[in-house]
């Protein structure tokens, strides 16, 4: 979702909209570098990338593109295979069906609340609180064209290019009323590292960056998201929690493993390879070296031709 926090130059956006798909028509490596330097400030080195952001490029530009796993478990619905291979499926979140068009959903057998979602793309979703108040001829555009979006060509993530765009309804839960708490796992290596936290969703949201211990990471606050104003504490069971996305992350690089933790009871909401495409702009740019030590890409490095 957009930041109100960050504050864009409108003339410098208005000339960054006005070049970029001709930067990307050009080349996917030349935009990728043009898309970091424009956000980030920083020149994007690949040769040898060093950085955290820097790396996750190297990966979305070289290396997940080629890798069919990747792109099965970036898809909202392949996903559940594999996390149901990986002895979890437990933590799966209840679904309503999977459907190939909007045309196909029988509306009237869903329950009044429930969460829609493409399969191949971040951010195409939509929540019903009440399908009493669902504009059906403005949501079947909306969907339609979402279905009709070729995800990966347009922001340039290319490993989602091969997932197949169906629309997938989940059980829409609930914590205490509200959204729930996500905590966003960052795994390194198969070793989880640091996380983020995120609460108060659809309210007033809140970032809080911890290591993997719980102690405080708040140098890599990225992207101006302001942090809760009290302390959080560990869900129950975190133990298990880490363990499960080292589990998922284990044929990885690098993923970010989000999860749900309601009373105790553990979910499983997706696997993101590219957080904010790696263009992460993030309070003390020294957290960028640190985590970019945590990411050993050499095993691609120094087999690319």
């Amino acid at each position: 979702m957009a930041n109100p926090n960050l504050k864009e130059n409108k003339v410098k956006r208005f000339f960054a909209v006005s070049v970029r798909n001709i930067v990307k028509c050009f080349s996917k490596t030349a935009y990728v570098k043009w898309q970091y330097r424009y956000i980030t400030g920083h020149k994007l080195h690949l040769n040898p990338p060093v950085r955290y952001t820097e790396k996750l490029q190297y990966l979305r530009l070289f290396v997940y593109p080629k890798t069919p796993l990747v792109s099965q478990c970036a898809g909202r619905v392949t996903v559940r295979n594999y996390v149901k291979n990986a002895g979890f499926e437990k933590n799966l979140i209840k679904i309503y069906g999977i459907f190939d068009r909007f045309e196909d959903i029988d509306f009237d057998a869903l329950p009044s609340t429930f969460v829609m979602k493409c399969s191949h793309a971040c951010a195409f979703n939509y929540l019903c609180r009440d399908k009493r108040q669902i504009d059906y001829p403005k949501l079947k555009k909306m969907f339609n064209k979402w279905l009709k979006t070729n995800y990966g060509k347009k922001t340039v993530e290319l490993h989602y290019s091969p997932i197949k765009p169906q629309i997938i309804i989940e059980e829409f839960l609930l914590e205490n009323n509200k959204l729930p708490t996500e905590y966003k796992i960052h795994v390194f290596n198969g070793k989880a590292k640091s996380m983020y936290v995120v609460t108060s969703r659809g309210v007033d949201i809140r970032y809080n960056n911890y290591y993997i211990d719980w102690t405080p990471f708040d140098g890599s606050q990225f992207n101006g998201w302001k942090k809760t104003d009290y302390p959080l504490q560990k869900p129950k069971h975190w133990d298990d929690m880490v363990k499960m996305s080292e589990a998922l992350a284990k044929p990885f690089s690098f993923v970010r493993v989000d999860l749900y933790n309601i009373d105790g009871k553990i979910y499983f909401s997706e696997m993101t390879f590219t957080p904010a495409k790696g263009t992460l702009i993030l309070d003390d740019d020294k957290c960028d070296f640190e985590m970019g030590e945590w990411l050993n890409i050499d095993q691609y490095i120094n087999t690319k031709s």
